[in-house]
C-alpha cells in the first residue's frame, strides 16, 4: 500500500509540472507572439524624427516635400486596404522602383531610398505593408503574405505605367525579406531586377536570433516557445513560421539580384546574406558594407550604395 502511494505521489507530481510547463509554454508563447506578431507599439523600434545632422537628410528632405499620388488597394487578403505614395519621375519614363520598408517602419522612413531611385532616374511607389503605417491589418506577416500584396502593386504600376514597363523591386530588412520571397512567386516579365538590403534567410530563424540576443532564452526554453508560436502562426496568420523562407523563395528566382549587407549588422546576422546569396538561381552579386550597423549601410557609404546600386541596374534596366 505504501509503495502504491508513492507512485500515486509521483505521478500526480509529474502532471502537475507538466501542466505548469504548459501553462508557461502557452503563456510565453503567447506573449511573445505578441511583441513579435500582433500589430503594436513596439519599445525595442525607434523611429525617430528626420534630422539636419543625419548624412542623409537632403533626401529625406526631398521625400517629405515631393508631392505624392495616394493609392490605394485591396490587400492579396480581400480585407485590408494598403496604401501607397506614388512619385513620378522628373522626365517621363517606363522605369519604376517599388520599395518595401522593414519591420514597423512605414513608408517615410524610406524617403532616402526614394530619393536615390528618382535621381537615377525611376518612378517611385512606397507602400505601406500591411498592418504598418497608414495600412490596415492586425498581423505581421515579415513578407510572406506580403508577396502577393507586391504582385498586387506590381500589376499596379503595369496598369497606370503602361505594358512597357520596367519595374525593379527594393527592400530593407524586412522588405528586404519581402523583396526575395516575391521573387520566388509567379511574375511578369516587366519585373527587371531585385536589390535586397540586409533581409533575413528565414523567418523562425529570426524570431529564434531575438530571443536569444534580445532576450537572453536558452535554447531549451525558446525552442518550445518557439514551436508554440508557429503553431498560433498557423491557426491566426495562415503559415509556420518556418514556411516563410527567403531561401526556398530565391530557389525559383531566375532574375538578377543585389544583395546588401552591413558587416556589423547583429539585429539580422550577417552570415544569413550568404545563404540567401546561394540559393538564389539567377545573376547575382554581393555587397558586404564595411562598418554598417543593421539597416545602415547607405548611411555609412552613401556614395558607393548609389553607385553599386546605379551600376547593378545599368546592366538590367534600359
Amino acid at each position: 500500500m505504501k509503495q502504491k502511494g508513492k507512485r500515486h505521489f509521483w505521478r500526480k507530481l509529474i502532471l502537475w509540472v507538466i501542466s505548469i510547463l504548459l501553462v508557461l509554454d502557452l503563456g510565453g508563447a503567447a506573449y511573445f507572439y505578441h511583441v513579435a506578431i500582433v500589430r503594436s507599439p513596439k519599445s525595442f523600434i525607434k523611429n525617430r524624427p528626420v534630422s539636419k545632422h543625419d548624412r542623409l537628410y537632403h533626401e529625406e528632405k526631398w521625400f517629405q516635400d515631393a508631392h505624392k499620388q495616394h493609392w490605394t488597394m485591396m490587400a492579396a487578403n480581400h480585407k485590408d486596404q494598403l496604401v501607397s505614395d506614388y512619385i513620378p519621375a522628373a522626365q517621363p519614363t517606363e522605369k519604376t522602383a517599388l520599395i518595401c520598408h522593414g519591420f514597423m517602419n512605414r513608408k517615410e522612413s524610406m524617403g532616402a531610398y526614394a530619393a536615390m531611385f528618382h535621381q537615377l532616374g525611376y518612378n517611385v511607389l512606397v507602400p505601406d505593408a500591411r498592418s504598418h503605417g497608414q495600412s490596415q491589418g492586425k498581423l505581421i506577416g515579415y513578407g510572406w503574405p506580403e508577396r502577393h500584396d507586391e504582385q498586387r502593386w506590381i500589376r499596379r504600376i503595369i496598369q497606370h505605367n503602361g505594358r512597357h514597363s520596367q519595374i525593379v523591386m527594393f527592400g530593407v530588412s524586412m522588405g528586404g525579406a519581402t523583396t526575395m520571397m516575391t521573387s520566388g512567386t509567379k511574375l511578369p516579365h516587366q519585373v527587371k531586377a531585385f536589390i535586397e538590403d540586409c533581409g533575413y534567410d528565414n523567418v523562425m530563424n529570426e524570431i529564434n536570433h531575438e530571443a536569444h540576443d534580445m532576450y537572453h532564452l536558452p535554447t531549451v526554453v525558446a525552442l518550445p516557445l518557439e514551436k508554440t508560436m508557429s503553431g498560433y502562426n498557423r491557426v491566426l496568420n495562415g503559415f509556420y513560421l518556418g514556411e516563410a523562407s527567403s531561401v526556398v523563395a530565391l530557389h525559383h528566382n531566375r532574375l538578377p539580384m543585389l544583395f546588401i549587407h552591413g558587416e556589423e549588422d547583429t539585429f539580422v546576422p550577417t552570415k544569413m546574406v550568404y545563404h540567401n546569396y546561394d540559393a538564389t538561381r539567377g545573376p547575382k552579386e554581393l555587397w558586404i558594407v564595411k562598418g554598417a550597423a543593421h539597416a545602415k549601410s547607405f548611411q555609412t557609404q552613401p556614395r558607393a550604395y548609389r553607385e553599386h546600386v546605379q551600376q547593378f541596374l545599368n546592366r538590367y534596366v534600359h
